[in-house]
Order: C-alpha cells, then sequence, then structure tokens
C-alpha cells in the first residue's frame, strides 16, 4: 500500500485519467444514476480517488464521504469540490484495508471503485469486501470496480508500441493478474470475470449488474472523444447496450459489478 500511495502522491494524476476516459466516465455515472434512486442517500466512496464521483453524487443531493489512501486526492478533492460546488460531507485519507479506525456510519451505497485495482492478496480483497459491506443498510447496494485481465493486452493496442518480447507478459495476466512495478503501472491485480463473481458471491452478495464499462470501445475512446456531442452520445449509448453483452467483456478494461448484501448474513 505504501508503492501504491507513492504512486498516486507523486507519479500519476487521477483527476486527469477521466478526461481522457471520458467513456468509462459516463458509463459509470449512468449506472449509478439508475441504480441510486433514493434521494437524499447517505453514500461512502471508499477509495474515491480526488472525488469525481463523489462530487457528481454530491452535487445531486446525496450526503456524500470520501475515503482515499493518497493525501494528494483528499487535497483535490477538498479543491475540487470548492471549485465545482460540490457537497461532499466528510473527507478521509485512510486505508480500505482498516476500516474500523474512522467511526463510520451506516449506508444506502458504498462506492468500492478504487481500491481492489490494488490488492494483490486474494484473501485481502476478500478482507476489504467484507469489511466494507458491514457499513452497508440492510436494503444497501455496493459498486465495485475491477481492472480486467485483458486490460494490459487492450492498452497496448491503443499505441501500438514495438512488444519488445513482452508477448508473453502481456498473455500471462489472463492466468496470472498480478502486476509489480515494475511493469509501467504500480501494483496492481487484474481480474477475470470469473474472479469477480466468486468473490462477490463469496462475501455475500447478490449480483444486480455485471458490465464490461468500456468494452470493445477501449481502443477507440481517444477519437470517440473528439467527436461532437450528438455524436458522441450516439456511441456512447452503444457502449451501453454491449457492457451487458458477455461475448464482449474480455475486450474491455474496467468490469463494474453491483450487487446487493444477501440477508440475514
Amino acid at each position: 500500500m505504501n508503492k501504491v500511495e507513492k504512486y498516486y502522491d507523486f507519479e500519476y494524476d487521477e483527476w486527469l485519467r477521466l478526461e481522457r476516459h471520458k467513456i468509462e466516465f459516463d458509463i459509470t455515472k449512468r449506472h449509478l444514476d439508475e441504480i441510486i434512486t433514493k434521494p437524499h442517500s447517505k453514500i461512502f466512496d471508499c477509495g474515491g480517488g480526488p472525488g469525481r464521483y463523489s462530487i457528481y453524487l454530491s452535487q445531486k443531493g446525496h450526503d456524500v464521504t470520501l475515503l482515499d489512501l493518497s493525501s494528494k486526492h483528499i487535497e483535490i478533492a477538498k479543491a475540487k469540490n470548492l471549485e465545482l460546488n460540490g457537497n461532499i460531507s466528510r473527507f478521509i485519507h485512510g486505508n480500505a484495508l482498516t476500516l474500523d479506525q474512522y467511526q463510520l456510519e451506516q449506508y444506502d451505497y458504498i462506492l468500492l471503485m478504487g481500491p481492489l485495482y490494488h490488492i494483490i492478496e486474494a484473501t485481502k480483497r476478500e478482507q476489504v469486501v467484507t469489511e466494507v459491506s458491514k457499513y452497508l443498510k440492510e436494503d444497501g447496494v455496493l459498486f465495485a470496480s475491477f481492472i480486467s485481465n485483458y486490460a494490459p493486452i487492450s492498452d497496448t493496442l491503443k499505441h501500438l508500441l514495438p512488444l519488445e518480447h513482452q508477448g508473453q507478459q502481456l498473455l500471462s495476466y489472463i492466468t496470472n493478474g498480478i502486476n509489480d512495478d515494475s511493469e509501467g503501472f504500480t501494483v496492481a491485480y487484474f481480474s477475470s470475470k470469473e474472479e469477480v463473481e466468486n468473490l462477490m458471491n463469496q462475501c455475500g452478495f447478490q449480483k444486480l449488474r455485471f458490465i464490461a464499462v468500456e468494452n470493445i470501445f477501449s481502443i477507440a475512446e481517444a477519437n470517440i472523444n473528439k467527436f461532437d456531442q450528438d455524436e458522441y452520445l450516439q456511441w456512447l449509448e452503444i457502449c451501453y447496450q454491449l457492457g451487458y453483452d458477455e461475448k464482449v467483456f474480455g475486450a474491455g478494461e474496467h468490469y463494474l459489478y453491483i450487487g446487493k448484501k444477501k440477508w440475514p448474513c
């Protein structure tokens, strides 16, 4: 976690990432809007980075708590919250692995759309999902994001740089999702659809939706982002519909799992 925190504090601009990845941002917001229908909901954005989704949801009148591992992210979130007239209720510089330290409340919805990218050990991923679920109300919903184990291939195809004998490394992620910080990204774990669903089922969740966020649009996103708004929205609708199509799940970079806690638990 120290390596991950350092990466986001000093080496990477997470706020600008969703400028480049508009499709991911807009598709995810659509699913949030379709599921979060209760007015003035209490929402916990656990590992929410610099607060893109927290600010968006607080602007809609929800009571949002943001936690992130990176102190830089928390500073950016506070500044952007003021700049964009957000209304985030609470900012926490903290670790998703130690939630019991933060005197959290009970929430209608929890976003876990970052921490599971960076936890290598399966038992610790299960720990995070189990712990965060303790703070869901009985009818609460969890949004959990994962990087696909096909994402390194999709990302490489966008740039089409020489592989320099790295082809087998790209293929290895399909069977072993572990990425150390020597591979151009920080410590990360890339998941298969089956791993995601097994993890969430083991942690007591009932699936509402499983979405391949960018699916086959991943490698064309830079060009799609250049379209005028009408054209962009037409392509975005196709992407949204394909997000449910299992035949193209592996083509995308991010999976979004939406589930309800099974009761009694």
